[in-house]
C-alpha cells in the first residue's frame, strides 16, 4: 500500500469520495492552536505514482474541449494562478493604465476575496534562495505572512468549482438480500458475515495496541519538545467502515485473506506532528530519532516537499512487539491547512469518476494551493527511506 494522507472515514456521509460538494470552511491557520483538528485521507501516494508513471494527463474528449471553450468556469481562474491578486473578476485583470473595474462596480458576491498578499511579498526582502525551490528566511516569512489571504482565495476558487460540478447525490444502498451480520459499502464492496466478524475483531485488537503500546510512547516523544505538538489526536484511529473498504480492496485485487489484509494496512492508526516553519527540519529529524529510541521501526518515509500537489512528509512505522503498523505525518501549520483545503479535491480525484477536464481543474487547484505553502529551510534534504531509485 502506498503512503498517503489520512482517509475520509471521520467525515460525515455527504463528504465521502464520490461527493465533492462540501464547501465547509477550514479554520484559518493559527500556530497557537496545538490541538487543531484536521481531516485526513490516504492513498495520495498511489495517485501521484500513477500520474508520474503516465507522465501527463490525458487530453479531454472533444465534447469537454468545446465545453471548456464556451464556459471556462473555475478553470480560467485556476490556470491563471500566478495573477489572481487584484483582479476585478475571475480570469480578468485591469490594464496597467486603467483603474481596476471593481473600483467602479457595486459589490459582487462572485468576486474573489481581496488579496494584498502579492504586494506585501513584493515589498519584502527576498534575499537569495538557499537551494532550488527553497527560500531564505526573509522570503519564507513573507510567504507565511500572506498565507491567510491566499487560503481565502483558494476557498473561493473551490466554491467556483462547486458551481460547475455540484455535488452528486448517492443512491441508498439496497441491502434487502444481504444476510444478517454482513457489511456493504456500495454495489461492489461487500463482506460476508464471517469476514465482517473477523475485521471487527481485528479492529478491537488494533484499538487495544494503540492505547497500550503506541500512543503512550508517542506522547513521551511529544513531551520532549514543547514547540511542536501532535494534532488531530482524536482521529488517530481510522473509521471501521473505511478499514473494511480497504480490506475488501486488498482481498479483491491482491487475493489476500481477511487477516492478512488488515495486518498489512499501514494507516489503521495515524498521527501528525505539526511544527513551526523555522523549527521544522531540525524538529522532524529529532523526532524520527526519538521514535526509534522508543523502539519503533521505520518502514517507509516519503518526502513530498518537492511535490507540486502536496507538501509534507509521510512515514510508516511498526511497533515490534505486536507487529502493528501505523502512520506518522510531519507538517507545518500551513502545510496541514493546505491539505485540509485540498481534501475534497483529492477525494474526488481518488474516485476516478471525474472526466479529463474536471481532473485537470482539480489538479490545477491542488497545485495552486501547494505552491502557496512555504517550504521550510532544509526540508527537502530529509531523505526518503528507503531512498528512491534515481533514474538516468
Amino acid at each position: 500500500m502506498g503512503i498517503d494522507r489520512p482517509d475520509d472515514d471521520d467525515l460525515p456521509p455527504a463528504e465521502q469520495p464520490d461527493n465533492p460538494g462540501n464547501a465547509t470552511d477550514v479554520p484559518a491557520y493559527d500556530s497557537k492552536q496545538p490541538g487543531r483538528e484536521h481531516f485526513e485521507p490516504p492513498d495520495r501516494e498511489e495517485h501521484y505514482e500513477r500520474l508520474r508513471a503516465e507522465g501527463a494527463l490525458e487530453q479531454p474528449p472533444a465534447g469537454d474541449q468545446q465545453q471548456a471553450a464556451e464556459d471556462p468556469g473555475p478553470a480560467a481562474a485556476l490556470e491563471d494562478q500566478g495573477t489572481t491578486d487584484d483582479r476585478s473578476e475571475p480570469g480578468q485583470r485591469p490594464k496597467a493604465d486603467e483603474p481596476a473595474a471593481n473600483d467602479q462596480q457595486a459589490p459582487n458576491v462572485d468576486r474573489p476575496p481581496e488579496n494584498d498578499a502579492a504586494a506585501t511579498e513584493d515589498q519584502a526582502p527576498k534575499g537569495e534562495r538557499s537551494k532550488a525551490g527553497e527560500p531564505t528566511e526573509d522570503a519564507q516569512d513573507a510567504q507565511a505572512a500572506g498565507w491567510a489571504q491566499k487560503a481565502d482565495m483558494s476557498r473561493w476558487m473551490w466554491g467556483e468549482y462547486l458551481k460547475k460540478w455540484p455535488p452528486e447525490e448517492r443512491p441508498p444502498i439496497d441491502r434487502s438480500d444481504d444476510p444478517p451480520g454482513s457489511w456493504r459499502a456500495d454495489i461492489i464492496r461487500y463482506l460476508s458475515p464471517e469476514d465482517n466478524v473477523e475485521v471487527e475483531q481485528q479492529c478491537d485488537v488494533i484499538a487495544d495496541r494503540e492505547a497500550k503500546l503506541i500512543s503512550p510512547r508517542l506522547r513521551e516523544v511529544e513531551s520532549c519538545d514543547p514547540d511542536r505538538h501532535l494534532i488531530g489526536f482524536d482521529q488517530r484511529l481510522k473509521g471501521r467502515d473505511r478499514i473494511k473498504e480497504k480490506v475488501y480492496d486488498d482481498m479483491d485485487l491482491l487475493s489476500r485473506s481477511t487477516r492478512e489484509a488488515i495486518s498489512l494496512l499501514p494507516d489503521a492508526i495515524r498521527y501528525t506532528f505539526e511544527y513551526d516553519e523555522a523549527r521544522y527540519t531540525q524538529g522532524v529529524r529529532a523526532d524520527i530519532a526519538r521514535m526509534k529510541e522508543q523502539g519503533f521501526k521505520l518502514e517507509v518515509l516519503k518526502n513530498f516537499w518537492s511535490d507540486d500537489q502536496y507538501k509534507g512528509i509521510n512515514s510508516q512505522w511498526i511497533e515490534p512487539v505486536s507487529g502493528q503498523r501505523f502512520e506518522m505525518q510531519f507538517h507545518t501549520g500551513i502545510s496541514a491547512e493546505a491539505k485540509e483545503i485540498t481534501h475534497k479535491a483529492y477525494e474526488r480525484l481518488r474516485t476516478h469518476q471525474a472526466n479529463a477536464f474536471e481532473e485537470l481543474v482539480l489538479e490545477a487547484f491542488q497545485r495552486k494551493v501547494s505552491a502557496d505553502v512555504p517550504v521550510p529551510i532544509g526540508a527537502t534534504d530529509i531523505p526518503d527511506y528507503p531512498e528512491r531509485e534515481q533514474h538516468a
